[in-house]
């Protein structure tokens, strides 16, 4: 007899956690009039902590394919939150950094981001939340080992949070 799906599992719940995230942080960017996809911002913050990379780098710190990455940068650069100008090494190339009206909706962003933080851990004490933060950049540094060989821009300590 099948032994059915535990929703308590880890796995689970750790999904499960991540979607409702990204649903409750969607929510409030939609909420506050902020005129980007929580991806598009996303994409924003990655293009801000790596001011000058290529697309194909941005793509690959974020996790998904240089095309989807074309598509937000192209809003974001009507937007005038972004530039992308040719790479001096490659012409074919193009380097990305944000423009200083990205200032003001990354501060938004992070602000938005703060607060659903501060929400969402509500009930823990301090160390209960280093320990949680801990655990979490240890789960995906495990992960990241265990999907690629070569290093990766989350696992040495570089942090990008929105």
């Amino acid at each position: 007899m099948p032994s059915k799906a535990n929703p308590d599992s880890f796995g689970f719940v750790f999904t499960e956690t991540s979607r409702l995230l990204r649903t409750a942080l969607e929510r409030r960017i939609a909420a506050v009039g902020l005129d980007v996809t929580p991806a598009e911002a996303r994409a924003l913050v990655y293009v801000a902590a790596a001011e000058g990379s290529r697309q194909n780098v941005i793509a690959e710190r974020m996790g998904v394919e240089p095309m989807t990455v074309c598509a937000y940068l192209d809003k974001l650069e009507k937007l005038g939150l972004v530039e992308r100008n040719p790479d001096p090494k490659d012409r074919r190339a193009k380097n990305v950094t944000t423009t200083e009206a990205a200032d003001r909706l990354i501060v938004a962003v992070r602000e938005q981001s703060a607060a659903l933080y501060e929400e969402i851990q509500s009930g823990l004490d301090e160390q209960a939340r280093d320990i949680f933060f801990s655990a979490m950049k240890t789960v995906r540094g495990n992960l990241h080992s265990l999907l690629s060989d070569k290093p990766q821009p989350h696992a040495g300590g570089e942090t990008v949070s929105i």
